[in-house]
């Protein structure tokens, strides 16, 4: 019973609660970033360059390969899939540059928001405004 008591404050810790929401936010984060490059970069890429697809390029290790894409290939022998990778490192380039600009912006906002407190007058504090009432009170007679 112990253990499982141990267990429950441990996993409603808040470091590990504020974890496991960052982990679900990342992974729809990713998909929306995936996205963004397949469904908006990519193509836009594909315009400029002629509608170039690297990803069924590969060089066939095996006198057995005759198919020309690469799934075909794949089950005919070996195949070194130069293309697919150059497309996933080109992907992730692109993922990781999207994420660098989300990250610069937000880390400037964040800053802005932060020029704006320190500029701010701090609120007065309780006891300010007492005194405060106490002087027009005084002022008044």
């Amino acid at each position: 019973m112990a253990m499982l008591d141990d267990f429950k404050k441990f996993a409603l810790r808040g470091n590990v609660v504020d974890l496991a929401i960052g982990v679900v936010i990342g992974a729809a984060f990713g998909a929306i970033v995936q996205s963004m490059v397949g469904d908006l970069i990519m193509p836009v890429v594909g315009a400029i360059t002629g509608g170039l697809d690297f990803s069924d390029y590969f060089l066939p290790l095996s006198s057995k390969v005759s198919a020309v894409t690469l799934a075909e290939a794949k089950k005919q022998g070996a195949v070194l899939a130069w293309g697919h990778f150059l497309t996933v490192t080109l992907n992730f380039i692109i993922v990781a540059f999207v994420l660098f600009l989300v990250i610069r912006a937000m880390t400037r906002l964040m800053a802005q928001e932060e020029k704006k407190a320190e500029e701010a007058p701090p609120a007065p504090t309780k006891q300010e405004e007492l005194l405060t009432e106490i002087r027009d009170l005084l002022k008044s007679r």
